[in-house]
Parts: C-alpha cells; structure tokens; sequence
C-alpha cells in the first residue's frame, strides 16, 4: 500500500511539473503576447496582429532580403533598405504603431517629446536586454549596465574621455592616421591618382586608432582583438536573426563553437594586457602612458582608495576587460562607419569637399592638426553631422519596461519594449524639411540645437544622462583623419561603386567604397 502511494504521488508530481512547464511555455509563446496586443489595441495603437513565436521576424528578414535584391540608385534615402519592415509599418499605421520581435511587442515612438522623458526617465526606460546570450557575448560594459552598476561605471570612466585627456592622445591619432595617408601616397606615386575600396581601410584605421589609444605599447595584441571582435560582432548579427531557444547555446554548432573561441582567446589577451599595465603602474608608482586603459584604471584604484572598507566599491578585473572590449567595438565600429560614409558623400557632393577641403588649409595649411584647430572646423563639423543624420551609428535603439509606467498619453505594462527607430526619426520630413532625404549639411551652420528647433530629433549618440561617453572620442578621430586626407587627395566615385547601405551593427557598405583618390596638386 505504501509503495502505491508513493508512486501515486511520484506521478502526480511529474504530472504537475509537466502541466506548469506546458503551462509557461503555452503562456510565453501565445497567452502573454495575445494579451499585451488587446491592451495596445485598446489604447489606439495599431501592428500587425500577433503570429506564434515568431512575431514579425519572418516578415522582416524577408524584406529585407527583397530589399537588397532591388537595382539601387545612388540616393541617401536608405531607409527601405535598412529598416524596410518598420518603414512600411509607420507608412501603414502612423507613428502610433507597434511591432512583434518574437514574442514581445515593441511599441514604435517618433514623437520628440515622448523620446525626451524616455532619455532622461533612465529608470524607467533601460536599454533593452538581449535575450541571446550569444548575443550578449558580443559585449556588455557600461552600454549595457543600469543602476548603481552604471553610475559607478560611468563615473570611474568618465576621466577617460574628458577633453584635457583626449587631447594627449592627439599624437596617437595623427600617427596612425599619417600611416594610412603615406600608403596612399604611394599607391598613387605613378600615376598621380588611384582607385581601390576604401572601406577595410578605414576598418583597419580605426581599429588601429582604438589599439594604439586604448593600449598604448600593447599595439599587436590590440591589433588581434580589434579584427576577432569584427568577426565576432558578425556571428552574433547571424544569431540574432532568428528567436532563441533556451539551451541552444550549448549545442556544438559551428558558429557557437567559434565563438567561444574568439570569447576565451580576447578574454586571456585582456587579461594579460591589464595584469601587465597594472604591475608597471605599481613599479613605477605613476603614470607610464595616456591611454584610455591607463587612465580607467588610475581612476578605479582611485575610487577603491577613497571607499576601500566598501566591497562593492570599484570594478573587478571581469568589469575592466568588459569596459575594454566596449571601447573596441563603440570606438572602431562608430568612427569607420562615419567616415566611410562621409568620403562617399564628399565623393558625391564635389561642392562640399572643395569647401571642407579650403577649411582644412585655411586652419592647418599643410601641418598636422592640432585641437585649437579641429574646434575652429565649421564646415567640417557640419558635414560629419549631417552625414551622422543620415547614416546614424544606429539606426535603432530599443529601451525595455520593466513597470507599468505612463509615457504621454500612453500607459506601457511591464514586458512590453519600446522602439526608438533612429533613422527614422532623423529622415521625417516633418522635423526636418521637405529635403530630410536629401545632403543638407548647410541645415547645420547654427549649430545642432538650432537645427533640430531644440527638439529631440538629432540622436545619434541617445540623448540625456546616458548618451555615448565616446562621442567626442569618435568625433576628434574623424575630423583629425579628414582632415589630413582632403589636405593630400581629392576624392572621386568609382564607376565601379555599388550604393547599398547594409545593417549589421551599424551601417556597412555591403560591397565596398570604391573611390577614386587624387594627389592634390
């Protein structure tokens, strides 16, 4: 009798265990997301309505593939090519409108007003989690922290990037840069011009400006961890492409077991950079060089001396390698994809070159930029901003709620996202004129608050308390390579150039930029 009943209750808990597990999975992939799609619809909003698992994920990635199959003209109207679906969705509903990433709904906003307290209600609004853990592998750092967690990062890293200590990194920026203009040169020596693709050269820049300004004398190993964060920065976009099943990290696939290896691999050199720099640092009890590691990890032991009886004051060597892989793969991928697209539009724009190109000579003549200088850049400065407009870093960024909260007139329960479409925003001939498609660098020449009309419609580093701490990093190294290159060549569109913006992390030119680059005489 006693072993029946205890095989009657062994049943009945694997009965229940089954139930619950079937229960939340049935709940998770169609209750939940039926649900959050009544209460929207209830509040005007309008989306397509709810598919299993999925969501609007088939639907995207079919457009876009559809998208670049199209013969393309040499326009900057890009976005039916790099956000295709949200394009057609806000064409179909208006701005009130929401979309499905799997099984979570994503509430669209392009409206300044709301975009202004989601930037500054950080609390309420956090940057949205990745729910691929091979996708968190990428990077995670200070753009992905919230609370505590990131006011303790940011104000341990914000002496990194104030303007005294990236002005000390100048000669690091000129040398690298000043590397790249002499391989030109003699590509062109004969002939007096050359034509090739210029983008890997960038990549190959800037990743040598990060290695060179983050790490200093740890040059090569920088060099290494700069194209194996490229290549995993790849695997993880072709993960993201699909919803993630729990577990599946863990199957030996190809992509996964790769990229654990370049995890394992950028962590030990990570490792051993800083252990290195940290011993110098002690042995000669100061300062040995002006680099952005050097600078993190004087203002950590700072912080650990001021408030050593607390344990959860400072970071971990775990924090310090995270922050690291983050300065590489803000500060190459930001910098490379703003000056692509700037040599392309100064390519195209043969009116606006000349005159960046007199700016430049009127400031340096022929010498190497300096500070006082870059700051007296206008056209310059406007022509990097308009290319920014065009062609954001990120041509999204999605903020989680974790609370029901109140946003305007909308009330957002808790497990919903918001969608802030940057593109999208920057593009709307509302905010910005009838030519918001079009090369306007001129909408500029007052300043960024003058051209948006004080509005929250120019986000191309977030805006508020937690906008990119490595904006005027990225901005100095583009206008110092800029410069240096309209003083040696000017710059031509290859016949052989094919305009196709692609969105990977940022905005890729899919098959290259093929330029043609003269000697100036």
């Amino acid at each position: 009798m006693e072993t029946y009943d205890l095989k009657s209750i062994a049943v009945s808990i694997v009965l229940v265990t089954v139930v619950t597990w079937a229960w939340g999975l049935l709940n998770w992939v169609w209750f939940r997301p039926k649900k959050f799609e009544k209460y929207l619809r209830q509040q005007g909003l309008k989306g397509k309505p709810y598919r299993l698992l999925y969501g609007d994920l088939k639907e995207n990635l079919m457009m876009i593939k559809e998208a670049k199959s199209r013969p393309l003209n040499l326009s900057d109207d890009v976005v039916p090519l790099v956000l295709p679906f949200i394009d057609k969705l806000v064409k179909e509903y208006g701005d009130n409108s929401f979309t499905w990433f799997g099984t979570v709904p994503r509430v669209v906003i392009m409206n300044p007003n709301q975009l202004k307290e989601i930037f500054t209600k950080i609390n309420h609004f956090q940057k949205s989690k990745a729910t691929n853990p091979l996708v968190k592998s990428v990077a995670t750092g200070l753009a992905e922290y919230e609370g505590e967690k990131w006011t303790k990062h940011r104000r341990i890293i914000n002496p990194a990037f104030h303007q005294e200590k990236l002005k000390l990194m100048l000669p690091a920026f000129s040398k690298v840069c000043w590397e790249l203009i002499s391989k030109w040169e003699k590509l062109a020596s004969k002939e007096g011009s050359c034509e090739f693709d210029v983008w890997p050269e960038l990549q190959k820049l800037t990743g040598d400006v990060i290695s060179q300004t983050a790490f200093g004398s740890n040059y090569e190993e920088g060099r290494r961890i700069s194209q194996l964060q490229i290549e995993l920065v790849d695997l993880a976009m072709q993960a993201a492409q699909s919803p993630y099943i729990p577990g599946l990290r863990f199957l030996p696939t190809k992509r996964n077991k790769r990229m654990k290896e370049i995890d394992n691999e950028v962590r030990a050199l990570l490792m051993g950079i800083i252990k290195n720099r940290e011993k110098a640092m002690k042995a000669s009890e100061g300062a040995t060089n002006n680099d952005l590691l050097e600078i993190l990890m004087e203002s950590n032991f700072r912080e650990i001396k001021e408030h050593g009886s607390n344990k959860n004051v400072g970071m971990t060597i775990h924090d310090v390698i995270e922050e690291c892989r983050v300065f590489y793969l803000a500060g190459q991928e930001t910098t490379s994809v703003l000056l692509v697209w700037t040599l392309l539009l100064l390519s195209k724009h043969q009116d606006w070159q000349a005159r960046a190109r007199e700016e430049v000579f009127q400031v340096f003549g022929e010498n190497k930029p300096n500070q006082d200088g870059l700051n007296r850049l206008k056209v310059v400065s406007m022509i990097l901003y308009e290319v920014l407009r065009l062609y954001p870093p990120l041509v999204t960024l999605p903020r989680a709620v974790y609370k029901d909260v109140k946003l305007g007139n909308l009330s957002l329960p808790a497990g919903v996202e918001i969608f802030l479409p940057v593109i999208l925003l920057h593009h709307d001939q509302e905010l910005w004129g009838d030519d918001a498609k079009e090369f306007k660098p001129e909408r500029f020449s007052e300043g960024i608050s003058k051209a948006t009309k004080n509005q929250t419609s120019f986000i191309p580093f977030g805006w508020g308390p937690r906008i990119c701490i490595g904006q005027n990093f990225a901005l100095m190294e583009a206008k110092i390579a800029l410069a240096m290159i309209l003083q040696k060549f000017t710059l031509e569109l290859s016949p052989s150039y094919v305009h196709s913006p692609n969105k990977i992390l940022t905005i890729h030119p899919q098959y290259g930029a093929q330029l043609i680059l003269k000697k100036v005489a």
